[in-house]
């Protein structure tokens, strides 16, 4: 089969497409011919070496994918060849076969494309628990979600607003402002016009928020900690401008109890990583054939275009997801 994988650590032009090992599945686990995968932050740090997958792991860069079933292990049941499902993955998603555990298969809405369902997976397995399982999350909560107009952040708006909490967000252009108000944020901040601080105090009155995702860490420390309300909880689910905070006030998370909660997602076992996609196929997956959801799609692009798919997250361009279509055709 074809596989794109980087050649050496660098920049897009490291990507290269190789002829790779067809996987064969084991017992319990599902062969699928994949017809899309999605860009996500972990494939350009892996790509630059900064992000090496799990021991054990494809080399093969994707961690999401749609495609049909093409051979059902031993051990299965419920599935048979031909159906659609898309899943979250380890990595190997830009290749034209992938393995999954049966257990982490979730079906695609009737409806839905192949390049929709492949939106799917990791951003809103991401925010569902980062908002759920992490946040606990209830109704009224108001939540604040950086990166806004990204994947994780599109997703994060419409769960938040499905839980009936309140939605606010940062982002750094007018454009990904607007979308991330006509898609359900209350308030929408531009994080390059000046501190969020204030707007979001004035906008709850002073009570802050109840819930922060944050993806930026270090710069956005001091802020999110003075914008959370007593009981509130952040959430850290990456660091992308630093990871060390120089200065700590640790009586304002005394005197507020607050939560200070990191995760990420890849790195967890499987047990775990299945009992989430059970949980959100039961408790959230109707809600893409009932309209309460939908995949956040920027773009569109063979997977021959890999290059310019990389360059265009590097330079922030996209609202939601960039979608690759993989196949031969493609």
């Amino acid at each position: 089969m074809k596989a794109i994988l980087p050649k050496e650590p660098g920049g897009p032009d490291v990507l290269v497409m190789v002829e790779y090992p067809t996987p064969e599945p084991a017992g319990h686990e599902l062969l699928v011919r994949v017809k899309a995968t999605a860009l996500n932050r972990a494939d350009l740090l892996q790509r630059e070496g900064k992000y090496p997958p799990p021991k054990g792991e494809s080399p093969v860069l994707g961690l999401e994918m749609a495609g049909e079933v093409e051979k059902v292990g031993s051990a299965v049941s419920g599935w048979r060849k031909g159906d659609r499902v898309c899943a979250l993955l380890p990595g190997g998603g830009y290749a034209e076969y992938v393995t999954i555990p049966a257990k982490m298969a979730i079906p695609i809405p009737e409806n839905m494309s192949y390049e929709n369902a492949a939106a799917i997976p990791e951003v809103f397995l991401t925010a569902f628990q980062a908002l759920y399982w992490l946040g606990g999350i209830k109704s009224s909560d108001n939540v604040l979600i950086h990166a806004g107009a990204s994947g994780v952040g599109t997703a994060a708006i419409q769960l938040v607003r499905g839980a009936g909490g309140v939605p606010f967000v940062t982002a750094g252009s007018a454009k990904k402002l607007d979308f991330c108000t006509q898609l359900g944020a209350k308030m929408a901040i531009n994080y390059k016009a000046g501190d969020f601080l204030p707007d979001i105090l004035e906008a709850t009155e002073n009570r802050g928020v109840d819930i922060i995702l944050d993806f930026v860490g270090s710069p956005y420390w001091a802020q999110n900690i003075d914008a959370l309300a007593t009981d509130g909880r952040l959430i850290i689910l990456a660091t992308m401008g630093g990871g060390k905070v120089d200065s700590l006030d640790l009586r304002k998370i005394l005197v507020k109890r607050l939560r200070v909660i990191g995760t990420t997602l890849r790195a967890r076992d499987l047990e775990y990583k299945q009992q989430l996609t059970n949980d959100f196929v039961r408790n959230i997956l109707s809600g893409f054939e009932e309209g309460t959801y939908e995949p956040v799609v920027h773009e569109i692009l063979p997977w021959r275009q890999v290059k310019q798919a990389h360059r265009m997250m590097e330079d922030n361009q996209n609202i939601g997801k960039i979608v690759l279509q993989v196949g031969e055709e493609s």
